[in-house]
C-alpha cells in the first residue's frame, strides 16, 4: 500500500484559504479538485446559523470541544525522561492496553506501524503545510472510545455532532495520558488526535486488531460495532503487536450494503469492490460526503446509525460457523430484528 498525503483529505483541502501559498501550491499541482473545492468552501461552516440543524445554544457546543481540541494539540509531542526505566516488552504491552481501558477506552491493541499507516506529508494545520512525515515511530497504541447511541441514533442532526466531538475529545485526554506515561519512562510517544494526525487511524486499529473495516470506510469493532471514535499514540517503546481480526467483514458488507442505500450524499458505493492502488475497496467518495455535512451543518454520522453492528449484530458472530457457511442468513434475521 503506497503512502496517502494528508493534503488531498478534505479537512486539510477545506483551511486552505483563496491567496494563501497553500492554496496556490496545492491547486498549481491538482487543478482537477479545485472547482468543486472551492464551491464547498463557500458553502456554510459546519454548526453555522445558515445550515438547516443550527440552534444558537447547542451549535456551541461542538464548535467549544474543537477549539479545546485545537488548544491541547500542541501537547501530542513532547520531551521524553531523559532516565530510561526498564521494560519487559510483553509486560508493558499489557499495562499499556489496561491502563487505556481503565481511563475509559472501550477496546484497545497494539499495532507494527507500517509505512503506510502515516502519511506522506501533512496538510491540515497551516503553519506544517508539505512538511514530509519522516519520524516514523515503529509500534501505535490504538484504542476506542465509545460515541453513546443517544446522539448516534439522532444523525444527522445536532445531538450526533456533539456526540462525536465530545468522543474527540476523549480520545484526545485518554492519548495524553498514555503518552505522557510513556514518555516519562523515557521514551518517545506522540499523540494522534481530531486536527493534528500523522497516521491513518482505522488503519492502525485494524492492524491493532480491535476492529474491521466495512464497506463505508468506517471501523467495526466488537460490541459497539461503528460508534466509536479511535485514539491513536505511536512509541518508540519496545512492544508485542496484537494479530488482526481474521474475519471477512467483505462478505457481510456485500450482502447488506444499508451504509450506502441510506448515505443521503450517494457517497458510499453499492456495488462490488473495485481494484484502487492495487487493493480491492470500497472507495467512499469524500467529495460528496463532505458535500453533504456541509448541507445540513453537522458530521452526518448516517452511515454509523444504519449500520446493523453494535444493534443488532455483535462483529464476533462473523466468526461463528453459521456466518461462514450462510452470510445472508445472518443479515436476514438482523432484518427481522429491525
Amino acid at each position: 500500500m503506497k503512502r496517502y498525503d494528508e493534503r488531498d483529505t478534505m479537512f486539510a483541502r477545506m483551511v486552505y484559504k483563496k491567496g494563501s501559498k497553500a492554496y496556490e501550491d496545492y491547486y498549481a499541482r491538482n487543478h482537477e479538485k479545485k472547482a468543486i473545492d472551492d464551491e464547498l468552501r463557500d458553502m456554510p461552516e459546519l454548526c453555522s446559523p445558515e445550515t438547516p440543524t443550527y440552534d444558537p445554544v447547542d451549535a456551541k457546543i461542538p464548535d467549544a470541544n474543537f477549539k479545546f481540541l485545537a488548544d491541547i494539540r500542541q501537547l501530542a509531542e513532547g520531551e521524553k525522561n531523559g532516565n530510561k526505566t526498564p521494560i519487559e516488552a510483553e509486560n508493558i504491552s499489557e499495562r499499556l492496553k489496561k491502563l487505556a481501558l481503565y481511563y475509559g477506552a472501550k477496546h484497545a491493541g497494539i499495532a507494527k506501524m507500517q509505512e503506510y499507516h502515516y502519511y506522506s506529508h501533512r496538510g491540515r494545520l497551516p503553519e506544517h503545510y508539505g512538511e514530509k512525515v519522516t519520524d516514523l515511530l515503529p509500534y501505535g497504541i490504538a484504542f476506542t472510545v465509545e460515541m453513546k447511541r443517544e446522539g448516534v441514533d439522532k444523525a444527522p442532526l445536532l445531538p450526533e455532532i456533539i456526540e462525536s466531538s465530545r468522543a474527540y475529545v476523549e480520545a484526545a485526554v485518554i492519548g495524553m495520558q498514555l503518552a505522557y506515561f510513556i514518555r516519562e519512562l523515557g521514551y518517545g510517544a506522540r499523540v494522534h488526535m481530531d486536527g493534528n494526525y500523522l497516521i491513518i487511524a482505522p488503519l492502525v486499529a485494524r492492524d491493532a486488531g480491535i476492529g474491521v473495516i466495512g464497506r463505508h470506510g468506517l471501523l467495526i469493532t466488537p460490541k459497539y460495532g461503528t460508534s466509536v471514535r479511535i485514539g491513536v499514540v505511536t512509541t518508540d517503546m519496545p512492544l508485542v503487536p496484537d494479530q488482526k481480526l481474521d474475519i471477512q467483514i467483505e462478505k457481510f458488507c456485500e450482502i447488506c450494503g444499508l451504509c450506502a442505500s441510506t448515505c443521503p450524499g450517494r457517497a458510499i458505493p453499492e456495488g462490488p469492490r473495485q481494484e484502487i492502488d492495487g487493493i480491492l475497496k470500497w472507495q467512499v467518495n469524500q467529495e460528496k460526503c463532505y458535500g453533504f455535512w456541509r448541507k445540513v451543518g453537522t458530521d452526518c454520522g448516517i452511515c454509523m446509525k444504519s449500520c446493523p453492528f453494535g444493534k443488532s449484530i455483535e462483529l464476533l458472530d462473523l466468526l461463528k460457523p453459521k456466518f461462514i457457511e450462510n452470510p445472508s442468513k445472518l443479515f436476514k434475521e438482523h432484518l427481522n430484528r429491525e
